[in-house]
């Protein structure tokens, strides 16, 4: 059988699991402070020793030095994703998904016993920078294990246990909102981020990066234990090909992989992508030793190729669009709204019922995605998001509180459906080999910049228009519905190979 014809071989997503254990971190990271919040930041004692001796009862501080705070792990996200490219290049996918949870560990102890306000941001930091550099590593690595006709599926895994992440944060910091427990709250991060460092060794490093790195025999063997029970001979072959920029030779994908059909593609990739092998070892994995592999390019060489080019400012706008929808607006304001029309402990339990949703609805993309495709799903949330900015400036104009919370809840389950997850997936879709590390580098750089700018500038436009802060928003839905309609193509079922292809015919790739 084609190894491309393969769906969920039970390793592929063993691992697939494992490395978006870090995702969870990251949701964890995301929704500790939502329930603990007064606990650790307004309790009755302050700075007083009354529940520990030496530890003090919570960290007071005022609702702007509070914001500051809980926010700052994005500026640890935007300084992780300004740097991400390298780790990802020198030491490989795997081994940076080790490493990546150093961050959590100790932003956890930090945090835990932390003893004034600074302490408490420095640990956050730290944590955000594991969650910007774990989130470019996990797509990247997911992206390039998954199988053709499973990648969709695999690749919202991420956002999937984000959202879990942020569920579980909200469900058991309930009982952890009191003194001294919010400290414990924070510390319990470092658990996934210990199990993912220790289960990671039980996982391969991406095969598309061995032969990035001219380590054929090892990428092949790789990709074996991946696709179990079927020939790899033209996976292999095409990702070899795509790694040297080679034009995309398709063979379908019901082939039998017999050395009649072998034939067409590997006299277009006859060629070696490295001089380390002698042409015994080369003919058993389809190459022969004469040409080097596609150096892997900088983030400034992502903007001198044309077709490259086209496909980063594609990734740049999907991700800046994801923030820009302003979803964490929409999160925050939700407090605001579930408190007019309902009593204290209501709107806590309303707000997490967002979380729900948002799991449910992320659930019911992964069962979607690689049937209907990336882009209706796309076009839908946006459209719809869209919809729903404008019901809110609605129900706040007339004070209409029903449609206000129903807004809320029904503009996070469009945004669950597409912007949540396939901008992070599709990155990975649309970047060759030899182009994903400072890619995905430039694209959280992006999504973490954005993501900064509205927890910044959405208080004071709450503060200035109310809900009519939403038009705005709205608005950038309708353009960014648009674009994505006339530039952004379907991937479903494609390899990364193919899709670069069809942007390389449509756009000239030899033009610069």
């Amino acid at each position: 059988m084609d190894s491309r014809q393969l769906k969920y071989p039970g390793y592929m997503v063993f691992c697939t699991i494992v490395a978006c254990i870090g995702s969870f971190s990251q949701g964890w990271t995301i929704g500790s402070p939502n329930i603990p919040g007064d606990a650790t930041h307004n309790c009755a004692n302050g700075y007083a020793y009354v529940n520990s001796s030496f530890l003090p009862d919570c960290l007071p501080m005022n609702s702007l030095l509070w914001g500051f705070s809980v926010s700052s792990f994005c500026i640890g996200g935007l300084l992780a994703s300004l740097f991400g490219n390298y780790p990802l290049t020198r030491m490989g996918r795997k081994k940076t998904l080790v490493v990546n949870n150093i961050g959590w560990v100790v932003g956890a102890i930090l945090i835990a016993f932390s003893t004034n306000p600074a302490m408490f941001t420095i640990g956050r930091i730290f944590c955000g920078i594991s969650c910007g550099l774990g989130a470019l590593a996990t797509t990247t690595y997911v992206g390039e294990i998954s199988t053709i006709q499973g990648r969709g599926a695999m690749g919202s895994m991420n956002q999937l246990l984000v959202v879990i992440g942020i569920l579980l944060s909200n469900l058991i910091g309930l009982p952890l909102a009191n003194v001294p427990l919010w400290r414990l709250n924070y510390a319990l991060v470092a658990v996934p981020a210990i199990v993912q460092a220790l289960l990671m060794s039980m996982c391969v490093e991406s095969p598309r990066y061995l032969v990035s790195q001219n380590r054929l025999q090892e990428a092949k063997i790789v990709l074996q234990k991946l696709r179990p029970n079927a020939d790899v001979s033209l996976e292999f072959q095409e990702i070899v090909a795509g790694q040297r920029g080679e034009q995309y030779s398709e063979v379908p994908t019901d082939s039998k992989a017999g050395n009649n059909e072998l034939a067409p593609l590997q006299q277009g990739t006859e060629k070696s992508i490295s001089q380390e092998f002698g042409a015994e070892e080369s003919a058993e994995i389809g190459v022969s030793p004469h040409e080097k592999s596609h150096e892997a390019m900088s983030i400034i060489q992502l903007f001198k190729h044309r077709v490259v080019r086209i496909i980063t400012f594609t990734v740049i706008f999907l991700h800046c669009t994801q923030q820009l929808s302003a979803i964490n607006g929409v999160m925050y304001y939700s407090t605001t709204i579930f408190l007019s029309a309902y009593d204290a402990q209501t709107s806590m339990y309303m707000a997490i019922g967002t979380s729900g949703l948002n799991l449910v609805c992320t659930l019911i993309q992964v069962a979607l995605i690689d049937r209907v495709g990336r882009r209706f799903l796309l076009i839908l949330s946006q459209a719809g998001a869209c919809l729903f900015c404008i019901t809110l400036v609605i129900g706040g104009y007339f004070v209409i509180n029903e449609l206000l919370v129903a807004s809320v809840f029904l503009f996070v389950a469009s945004f669950a459906i597409g912007l949540g997850p396939i901008p992070w997936m599709i990155t990975s879709e649309l970047s060759p080999t030899y182009a994903a590390s400072s890619m995905g580098a430039i694209a959280t750089c992006a999504n973490w910049s954005m993501n900064f700018l509205i927890g910044l500038v959405f208080p004071t436009l709450m503060d200035s228009l109310n809900s009519f802060a939403f038009i705005i928003f709205g608005c950038i839905l309708f353009v960014s519905t648009i674009i994505t309609i006339l530039f952004v193509p379907e991937t479903k079922g494609k390899p990364i190979e193919q899709v670069f292809a069809e942007y390389d015919k449509k756009y000239g790739g030899s033009k610069q």
